[in-house]
């Protein structure tokens, strides 16, 4: 009797496209290049900073900047700017600081700004002994402003003197002179996504530049 043995060929499966390298891998490389950088390249050694920013009011959230989203209305801010460095980490190059605010707002509404916020800092880059960078986020903090703004009302017209301060903020200085820093700073009041008030109103986004010293 003959037997005929029968064969059934799967289908190679197929490949999963490969992915590039995004944002995400490109940061966390630069984040480690920055930790194998000597202690005397990254350390910063003065502890206060005095500085002032101004810039213009957008009307929508912080991320609408990077988008290319925003509308830029008829206001604007400028500021002096205090900080104090409070801790540092021995191995990395991070450090905290106490950052403090007193503005004044002007065009559409005329009215002061008092702001405080607990402020990281990483300033470790590959890049820093031509052109010393860092990066400084505050997400959580208190800002008060001394009336209602009307840019800060919902649809009912109500606001509030008290919203969270968040800062976001690119700063650069010379490796000859690195107690001269310039930098962009992100300036928002916010009500953490309808946390603290649920009156509708944005809050306010400011993009800035500004200049500090420290000693």
């Amino acid at each position: 009797m003959n037997m005929e043995s029968s064969f059934t060929l799967a289908a190679p499966s197929a490949r999963p496209p490969r992915r590039r390298p995004g944002l995400g891998v490109a940061l966390s490389l630069t984040l480690c290049a920055g930790l194998l950088l000597p202690a005397a390249v990254r350390a910063e050694e003065k502890d206060w900073s005095i500085g002032f920013y101004g810039g213009q009011y957008y009307d929508s959230e912080p991320a609408g900047f990077s988008q290319g989203r925003a509308n830029y209305l008829n206001q604007y801010i400028v500021a002096i700017t205090a900080s104090k460095t409070v801790w540092r980490a021995k191995e990395w190059p991070l450090s905290l600081e106490i950052d403090g605010m007193v503005g004044h707002q002007f065009g559409q509404a005329t009215l002061q700004e008092f702001a405080i916020a607990p402020v990281v800092r990483w300033s470790g880059f590959p890049w820093n002994s031509v052109l010393p960078t860092s990066v400084r986020a505050g997400p959580l903090g208190y800002s008060y402003n001394t009336k209602v703004s009307p840019l800060e009302r919902g649809p009912g017209g109500e606001g509030t003197r008290h919203l969270n301060f968040l800062m976001l903020e690119l700063a650069f200085s010379s490796p000859k002179a690195r107690e001269h820093e310039v930098f962009l700073r992100l300036h928002h009041r916010c009500t953490i996504y309808d946390l603290l008030n649920n009156y509708g109103a944005n809050g306010q986004d400011y993009v800035t530049l500004g200049y500090r010293r420290f000693f």
